[in-house]
């Protein structure tokens, strides 16, 4: 298992934290989401064979959040 922080913005909320761990809980490879709207984190352990860190951007950005290189 892969472990992977990204900086994500737009996240305001208990609510939006919700939001970017359920479009991520949804994914294949995924086993752990710790989503912290105060800090700008998204914290996830992955299978990065089936969830790679793109996909993982590309989930949070489907969900209406910015993620930040």
């Amino acid at each position: 298992m892969e472990e992977t922080t990204l900086e994500v913005e737009g996240m305001a909320c208990g609510g939006c934290e919700e939001n970017v761990t359920d479009a991520l809980e949804t994914l294949a490879g995924v086993s752990s989401v710790s989503a912290d709207h105060e800090r700008d984190r998204v914290r996830v352990e992955h299978d990065e064979s089936r969830a790679d860190v793109g996909t993982i951007a590309e989930a949070i950005e489907s969900a209406g959040y910015d993620v930040t290189p």
